[in-house]
């Protein structure tokens, strides 16, 4: 069943929706959703040893009650780099990258409503892991994906079973052409962007690092940012743990671009609260880290907000520090996909800009992209 205050608002205006209305996105302004939601309740670190070994023992923290369709995501391993970085491996979750976090929640929630059909769009990990998750579901599914998009991952999303549809163009076009779809009746958009579930299932991150870290955090979280998932799931976990007592202070958020699409750290270096009006004739450059080219993410605002309120900064990386950072993975046993190098490439050579402990994930395995060329 769906828990807690489940109602969806919109952060710009205020508009609110029944979650089971299918309404993907606010009516009045076509921004992002967030969700009523706040914890049950605290627990303690040691009392969680005897519960399900996935991200749903932190069940206190979810806004879908158990039991949940589960393909045992979660709890990935957390391995030192140096004295003061540690990786966490979600990689090594079952569709091989982080998304399954939030895939999880978005698949549950849709299994629960009942939709006719579920869509999603993605440059790849999350199309596989929505595709994975449905598939699990039993729920139809297609995923809309941008032309250029890695063999590896259209293959696995084919082999789930789900339909898979090719976008001339990149990903704003692919974005477009899922919204369209998305807007039509009895359609579940399964959007790791636009939907506030999948940002329930990525702060399980944070939780299992305050688990294994016996109720700490570190001094800073270093996670890539393209729609700022991952980062914006990180600011809900440890707005959580805070308000629940359960830790003392807040890691600084630092947030990781590739150089060459790099919309968030501009802004953010430039002291503004959102991105500059798009500029149509604009042409996203390539790059490796191509699972954060994103050029206007949808929730730019929060993105800022969050990492400016948690005393953190915007980082960027070059082409040829993603493909030393890869290397250097590899090296040390690793083999993780180009986008999910950048945060290792960004804090490896000195810890001026993220002093302290510092806890980077590996979102992506190699085996998705291969080795940088």
């Amino acid at each position: 069943m769906l828990v807690g205050m489940t109602v969806y608002h919109c952060p710009a205006d205020g508009t609110r929706s029944e979650i089971t209305a299918l309404t993907w996105c606010c009516p009045v302004c076509r921004g992002p959703w967030d969700l009523d939601f706040t914890p049950a309740g605290g627990v303690a670190p040691n009392a969680l040893s005897g519960r399900v070994d996935s991200l749903w023992r932190y069940e206190e923290f979810l806004p879908l009650a158990a039991p949940p369709i589960s393909l045992g995501e979660g709890r990935t391993p957390l391995v030192p780099l140096t004295e003061t970085v540690s990786a966490k491996l979600d990689y090594l979750m079952p569709t091989l990258s982080f998304k399954d976090r939030g895939a999880v929640m978005l698949a549950e929630l849709a299994r629960r409503l009942g939709p006719d059909r579920v869509v999603a769009d993605s440059t790849g990990n999350a199309g596989t892991s929505i595709a994975a998750y449905c598939a699990r579901a039993g729920l139809p599914c297609t995923v809309y994906v941008p032309e250029g998009t890695s063999p590896k991952k259209t293959e696995q999303i084919r082999a789930h079973g789900a339909h898979l549809v090719t976008v001339p163009g990149g990903r704003e076009a692919t974005a477009l052409a899922a919204r369209g779809a998305a807007d039509g009746p009895g359609v579940f958009y399964a959007s790791h962007v636009f939907n506030p579930y999948f940002l329930h299932g990525t702060k399980t991150y944070v939780y299992e690092l305050w688990e294994d870290l016996g109720g700490r955090l570190p001094d800073a979280l270093a996670v890539p940012v393209g729609n700022g998932t991952l980062l914006l799931g990180a600011a809900l976990a440890t707005a959580e743990l805070h308000a629940l007592g359960l830790i003392e202070t807040r890691p600084r958020l630092i947030a990781v671009q590739a150089e060459a699409v790099a919309p968030l750290a501009a802004a953010f270096h430039a002291g503004a609260d959102d991105l500059p009006p798009a500029d149509p004739a604009a042409v996203v450059p390539a790059t490796l880290a191509e699972g954060i080219a994103i050029p206007r993410p949808p929730r730019a605002r929060q993105i800022l907000a969050a990492v400016r309120a948690s005393g953190g900064t915007f980082l960027t990386v070059s082409e040829d520090r993603i493909r030393e950072a890869q290397r250097d993975l590899a090296g040390r046993g690793f083999y993780v996909e180009t986008t999910g190098v950048a945060c290792w490439a960004a804090v490896r050579e000195g810890g001026r800009a993220a002093p302290g402990s510092v806890v980077v994930p590996l979102c992506g395995a190699g085996l998705k992209t291969g080795m940088a060329g």
